[in-house]
């Protein structure tokens, strides 16, 4: 069975959403996915369609997006410009 992907950028929104999806879904049945650890899949969720974060993407590929925090460009282009600029202390 495939799993379904939560997608967050680590704010306390997300990790709460976070905490009740795995409580609701069950571990074993989430791929957990914090694009501001792991930048790299930021293209994914886009490309499945994710527009803000928190959200999660079933297997079927529906899209939910829950209790907005920020858009996925935001969040992107806050990556992108913390790399640039090295801000120190936020990125470790």
């Amino acid at each position: 069975m495939a799993k379904s992907i939560f997608y967050h950028a680590g704010c306390p929104i997300c990790v709460s959403a976070e905490h009740d999806i795995i409580n609701l879904v069950g571990a074993d049945n989430v791929e957990v996915v914090h694009i501001g650890e792991s930048r790299d899949r930021i293209d994914e969720a886009e490309k499945a369609g994710v527009k803000s974060v928190p959200a999660l993407v079933t297997p079927d590929g529906n899209v939910l997006h829950i209790n907005f925090g920020a858009s996925i460009t935001d969040v992107n282009g806050w990556f992108f410009l913390t790399q640039q600029v090295r801000i120190p202390n936020l990125l470790g």
